[in-house]
This record gives structure tokens, sequence and C-alpha cells, in this order.
């Protein structure tokens, strides 16, 4: 199919049909590589471009798990495996700094000349980790089942023992605080 015809096409539609003609994902890559790049650029301008890439590895291999709740749009379902990539790669910066403390190795080669300083000062990875650490329990316990388990708000709440409402709340506080922290990092 053409790339015109795609683009008459939704999102959800795109998905479906990258089942049979995988151009159709290239469409939905198209459509949406800027703005996820963009997402990851201002959480953590370095790394924008691999943590993209493999957002859209994984949207790849979970195409058959995406489950309009949007209209068609799958942006949000996008964003949503981003956070999941961020996080997940801010925690395994953060597990192989702790075996490199363990072990008594130095982060890196240049710490003699003072740059592992510098680097942990202004690492976005690590910034990421400390303020998802300082957030309250219930709101990163909500944020994390939301987010990491992708779990719809009903079965965060669910979980949680709590109301829907409130579950949405809870990620949405935690989520205005890492951007909080994100935004005073950028400045």
């Amino acid at each position: 199919m053409s790339t015109d015809a795609w683009g008459a096409l939704t999102d959800a539609e795109l998905l479906a049909a990258a089942e049979r003609d995988a151009s159709a994902f290239g469409e939905l890559y198209r459509r949406h590589v800027r703005r996820v790049h963009a997402w990851f650029a201002r959480r953590i301008d370095w790394a924008a471009a691999d943590l993209t890439a493999e957002t859209f590895a994984r949207a790849w291999i979970r195409r058959r798990g995406f489950r309009d709740q949007h209209g068609g749009w799958a942006l949000p379902w996008l964003l949503g495996i981003a956070h999941n990539v961020l996080r997940e790669s801010a925690r395994r910066d953060r597990i192989e700094s702790q075996a490199r403390q363990r072990l008594g190795l130095p982060r890196d080669l240049a710490e003699e000349d003072g740059y592992a300083a510098v680097d942990e000062r202004l690492s976005p990875r690590l910034a990421l980790a400390a303020a998802l650490d300082e957030l309250p329990n219930h709101e990163r316990d909500a944020l994390e089942l939301r987010v990491i388990g992708e779990l719809s708000y009903g079965e965060v709440a669910r979980r949680l023992s709590i109301r829907p409402a409130a579950a949405r709340l809870r990620v949405s506080r935690a989520l205005r605080r890492l951007t909080q922290v994100t935004t005073k990092e950028e400045r």
C-alpha cells in the first residue's frame, strides 16, 4: 500500500494493518517519531535518539497488545512505552552504579580528573532515579502500577484499595513532581 493510502488510516488501523504489511508501522513511526523524540529530549537529551528507537522497537513487538482507548490515536500508548523505557534505563543505570560502588570500582576512567562528579550532577538518569526515590510511597506505587505495570486506573485502584479517582490523582501528582524535577534539571 502507498504512503498516501496509509495516511487516511487511524493509528489503530495502522497497527492492525501492520500485521500483514510492515510499512503500516512505518507510517505510524513517521507520524509520531518527532513527538516521542521531543518527549525524551525534554527529559534526557543526550540519550533521546537511542531511547526513541527502543520505544518504537518495543511498540513493534507489542503492537498486537495495543488497545484503542483514544479514538484511534496511538501517541498516548507510545508515550506509555516511552515512560517504561526511561524508567528501566534509569533503574539499569542505578543498579550498575550501585554494583560499581560495592566493588569499589570507579564510575569511569575520568574519575581522577573530577569528571565523574560533574557527570553525576548533570545526569538526567540519576536525577530521575533520585526523584522517583523521593516520591511519597503511595504516589510512587500508583505511578509504577500505571506506567511500568501498564495497568488501567481501575486496576491500579483495585490493587491499592482506593477509588479510581484517587488512583488518577496519585499518578497525576507523581508525574507533576517528576516533571518539576526534570524541568529544574534543564535550567
